[in-house]
């Protein structure tokens, strides 16, 4: 079996001011580093528009209809201070979600054995009617309440190494039973949630709050002796990241001091709990990460890793 890449032209059409970290070139750095050799073997996937049925899961239809009609024909709207949109915008969110979505479809129906979408704007501060941080749809929830709802899921895992907190999942999935989320991020930092306090309606949500200036072996100890208990507890059936990459050293809008080899082994770990748990099987959507340097070694690490791993499980159980 095999890695899935899920990537579209129209990550590239979600245009920001000029100066804005959340930029073309971070799409266009991924798409560079993955178009080596080694990544040759990834089973390269095209990305739908998602549907307004999956959406509805997480997002009420007049906020999708706000969403639609504020992007203008030409320049900017903004829906809040740093997060804006232009005529393609939309498109580009909805393709994002879709991404993720299709990952779970494919995974699922044993197409592949893990996946990564390489899509933007991300997702993960995206709140029920709210777009905020970049972000204007819940991806990774959406996908998450898709696994739940349509594939029938007992349990699913949403995991969140972004360094920042990804309060958009944790207010779509707070009252869902079903889905445990798990949220490594640097405080105080923006969006200032993510206290160890805020549980969910059924303490299904982790937050492990960390420190400006903790280091890539801290960042392990504390993965290792909270982060992955929680997750085996849980027993998911599948597990969805929300794979940030801004927490390394060189990202400018941040003071975390991960580095590659940092998002190396947290992948290595996640999918040693996915083979434990779920076959192997994994879904990882792009969040943030602004240094293009840093972001496109970080994500051919994580990549890399997912491609070395794919079928370990089914391979072991002799399948």
């Amino acid at each position: 079996m095999t890695t899935a890449l899920f990537t579209h032209p129209d990550a590239a059409a979600h245009l920001m001011p000029q100066g804005h970290p959340e930029r073309v070139a971070r799409i266009e750095a991924i798409w560079a580093a993955l178009s080596t050799p080694e990544f040759a073997a990834l089973k390269r996937c095209d990305v739908p528009l998602i549907d307004d049925a999956a959406l509805l899961r997480c997002h009420p239809q007049r906020y999708l209809d706000r969403v639609a009609a504020v992007a203008p024909e030409s320049g900017w709207s903004s829906l809040d201070t740093d997060t804006h949109v232009m005529k393609d915008s939309h498109r580009a969110a909805r393709r994002a979600a879709g991404a993720v979505v299709a990952a779970v479809d494919l995974v699922l129906s044993g197409g592949a054995d893990n996946a990564f979408c390489a899509m933007r704007p991300p997702g993960h501060h995206a709140e029920r009617e709210t777009a905020m941080g970049f972000c204007i749809l819940g991806s990774v929830a959406v996908a998450a309440k898709h696994a739940l709802d349509v594939h029938g899921l007992r349990s699913v895992a949403v995991v969140d190494f972004d360094v920042h907190h990804g309060n958009g999942t944790q207010d779509l999935l707070w009252d869902e039973a079903r889905a445990i989320f798990i949220s490594t991020h640097q405080s105080p930092l923006y969006p200032g949630t993510g206290s160890v306090a805020e549980r969910g309606a059924h303490g299904q949500i982790v937050n492990l709050p960390l420190p400006p200036g903790t280091t890539g072996q801290h960042y392990r100890q504390i993965f290792e002796s909270h982060a992955l208990p929680a997750l085996k507890a849980a027993r998911p059936e599948l597990i969805l990241v929300s794979a940030g990459f801004d927490a390394h050293f060189a990202d400018p809008l941040a003071q975390l001091e991960l580095s590659a080899a940092d998002f190396a082994w947290i992948t290595e770990r996640l999918c040693d709990v996915a083979d434990e748990f779920c076959a192997g099987r994994l879904v990882s959507t792009l969040e943030g990460g602004y240094d293009l340097d840093a972001l496109a070694e970080s994500v051919a690490a994580h990549v890399g890793v997912l491609m070395a791993r794919g079928g370990l499980a089914r391979r072991q159980d002799g399948q």
